[in-house]
């Protein structure tokens, strides 16, 4: 079977004869991989001009129910793709992680879009900055989707998650992406992607797939494209200075291999949990997909004293990874993607060996099922450096199940060596030593893109060293390649363009669609709590009558709260105050300024949702009389759930007032209102 490539809204048989993929298990040819003939000036032209522009006629909410519809709709797919997965060599296990987390980053990135992004084509960054002293000239950051495609290079030995993890943001941003899976497992990658496709949740163009070799794609990018690579620091480096993505500026982000570490703390003694908790993450990150993890453990670093005793342990724990067919349920370690991963992850061991590491124990490497020539299997095998300054563990990495031990004399040279490895996606240090971990945390941050610090305390919950998980950055300097994926908010802005505008506090609002401080507003006879959700307008307003604050209402509000603070309550302490007389309460001006505003009667204002970004500006005392403005900030729907009354969140600005004209609070309140629907 020849893989297809589909491109500009066709698949695509490339008549070219191609690689051959073989099964990692029993060596048995798969399919022939080939992009020769594909067009990629097309593909590009195609996604700018047909799968831009239709993703980005819809919001961010909208394109994340699109992701969350995608999600669910492979997630009723999945027992076909962990069948098709066992080929790559992958356990059941392993492919949880490649295929449920890949769904899950999905699912992730639409919960993430609907509670943190508002219902708009477009994201505003920041609140206004005065850039005058009248407050007529204001600047703000916008961020717009960019207007090109998204090409994501990614690594063999994640085919799902690699792919899903990289187009969630840029999806949910509005940009389309062209996908280049590795040719060793583009088949299991081009299994769920034809899923998607047939889903037909996505418009047209918003994804593409190339199988085989990127050709001349890179020649036909421009400054509003961009790429995002996960592999090798050398190919990385070398896709990094393409002339043309030099020439136009074109961002690329690469997610390179690298040579991460484990630190067992000092102050940990072989029967303590933390003990434990580090043999077993050592031993599950060496045999977890083979080895074959960016994240990894490459380098097992402890101290000096323990290092027999850790070395024994690892031999016990390891010693019970069964090697074989994957899809046996009493296999726990697969084989490499293939024989020829296997060949290179043994001649990186022979290096190591030639440059003073020695092999401190080797898996029996007997088979239950699969071919043990044509099959990638390779059992567990543990190095050790005595020398570990002058280790080659610290520059070559076999991308397999193999890590070295390397004993530290303090915690000085176990930071040292950490940061030996010229930069990490991530490294874990294993403590119940609070000060030992702060130490050992603060010497490595700089070298790391993440850092597990296990305990006793989170080692249930926590989701181990080698999990990438989308609310965090997923990236690391150096080695590492300098780049971040996932990250939450930060993953989607990588798509979009920031751009800071300047303007006055009118315009301002009709381009954010939100009240802005200073801008113009509309008053109208009707109360705005009186209004649906849909009739109400950005900047309407409501000036209160005013209310003049006497003794009996600062007394009244400390018999009701029971907060006696002597700056309202003690006179005398009062005048040696800041405030040099008796103040009202703060609290007491949110609940005035609510009494001044709030309609009492039933209507659309359903409930008060909440109350952010109290300042309060000035004291108010004895016989000051207060007013207070009510404004419309901001709209954002809500999707009914089945049977529920459609509402939508509003966001309104108050402003509390004094006599004199003089602000004395401003904040905001949300509030849950009816629509018409």
């Amino acid at each position: 079977m020849k893989l297809k490539s589909y491109a500009a809204g066709v698949w695509f048989e490339s008549p070219a004869p191609g690689v051959v993929v073989r099964d990692a298990v029993w060596g048995e040819p798969i399919a022939e991989v080939s992009s020769e003939g594909l067009d990629f000036a097309e593909m590009v032209r195609y996604a700018r001009e047909v799968g831009g522009p239709a993703l980005r006629r819809h919001t961010f909410h909208e394109r994340a129910a699109m992701l969350r519809a995608l999600a669910q709709y492979l997630l009723e797919r999945k027992e076909a793709f962990y069948t098709l997965s066992y080929k790559t060599g992958a356990t059941r296990h392993d492919s949880w992680f490649d295929i449920d987390g890949g769904i899950g980053t999905f699912f992730s990135y639409a919960s993430l879009a609907r509670r943190e992004l508002p219902n708009e084509r477009f994201l505003v960054e920041d609140d206004p900055l005065a850039l005058s002293k009248g407050g007529s000239f204001l600047g703000r950051h916008l961020l717009v989707p960019k207007e090109g495609v998204a090409v994501h290079i990614n690594a063999y030995n994640f085919p799902v998650w690699g792919m899903l993890e990289k187009l969630a943001p840029g999806l949910i941003a509005g940009v389309p992406a062209i996908v280049k899976p590795a040719t060793q497992t583009a088949y299991l990658t081009e299994a769920v992607f034809r899923a998607m496709l047939e889903s037909k949740i996505l418009p047209e163009g918003a994804i593409q797939l190339v199988c085989g070799s990127i050709g001349d794609l890179f020649d036909h990018l421009s400054e509003q494209d961009s790429v995002t690579f996960t592999g090798s620091a050398a190919t990385g480096r070398k896709l990094k200075t393409h002339p043309n993505l030099v020439a136009h500026s074109v961002p690329f982000n690469m997610e390179a291999d690298s040579l991460n570490c484990a630190i067992l703390g000092q102050t940990v003694e072989p029967g303590d949990p933390e003990f434990g908790l580090f043999v077993k993450e050592v031993a599950r990150e060496m045999t977890v997909k083979a080895g074959q993890k960016c994240t990894a453990i490459r380098r097992v670093i402890v101290p000096r004293g323990k290092s027999e005793a850790v070395l024994e342990a690892l031999k016990q724990e390891l010693s019970q990874a069964t090697l074989g067919d994957p899809s046996r349920e009493d296999v726990r370690m697969g084989p490499l993607v293939g024989a020829g991963q296997r060949a290179d992850v043994l001649e990186v061991v022979r290096r190591l060996k030639e440059q003073g590491c020695e092999v401190a124990w080797e898996g029996s490497g007997e088979l239950l099922g699969g071919d043990p020539e044509k099959g990638g299997f390779m059992p567990p095998t543990l190095l050790y450096s005595a020398k570990p300054w002058d280790s080659a563990a610290h520059d070559l990495e076999p991308f397999g199940p193999v890590a070295t031990l390397m004993p530290y004399e303090d915690l000085d040279e176990a930071v040292a060596l950490a940061r030996r490895g010229r930069g990490s996606l991530v490294g874990s240090i294993v403590t119940y030593d609070r000060e030992e971990a702060r130490r050992l945390f603060f010497g490595c941050a700089t070298h790391h893109g993440r850092m597990l610090i296990l305990n006793r305390d989170n080692a249930k919950e926590s989701t181990g060293h080698g999990s990438p998980l989308p609310p965090l950055v997923h990236g690391g300097p150096g080695r590492a390649g300098g780049g971040e994926e996932l990250g939450g908010l930060r993953g989607i802005k990588h798509y979009l363009q920031r751009c800071a505008v300047q303007t006055d506090p009118t315009t301002l609002m009709v381009l954010c669609q939100e009240y802005v401080r200073g801008a113009e507003v509309k008053e109208g006879p009707i109360h705005p709590f009186r209004k649906y959700f849909e009739d109400l307008e950005i900047g309407e307003s409501l000036l209160t009558h005013r209310r003049t604050v006497t003794e009996a209402d600062i007394v009244n509000f400390a018999n009701v709260t029971g907060d006696y603070f002597y700056a309202h309550v003690d006179e005398i302490g009062a005048k040696d105050s800041i405030f040099g007389e008796r103040v009202a309460h703060g609290y007491f001006l949110i609940s005035a300024a609510a009494g001044l505003f709030v309609h009492p009667a039933p209507g659309p204002v359903l409930a008060n949702y909440g109350l952010e970004r109290l300042r309060f500006i000035e004291p108010v005392k004895i016989g000051d009389t207060l007013q207070a403005r009510l404004t419309v900030k901001s709209k954002t729907a809500k999707d009914p759930k089945p049977g529920e009354r459609p509402t939508g969140v509003v966001t309104w600005a108050v402003e509390i007032i004094n006599q004199e004209g003089r602000t004395v609070a401003l904040y905001d309140i949300l509030t849950l209102v009816a629509r018409r629907g």
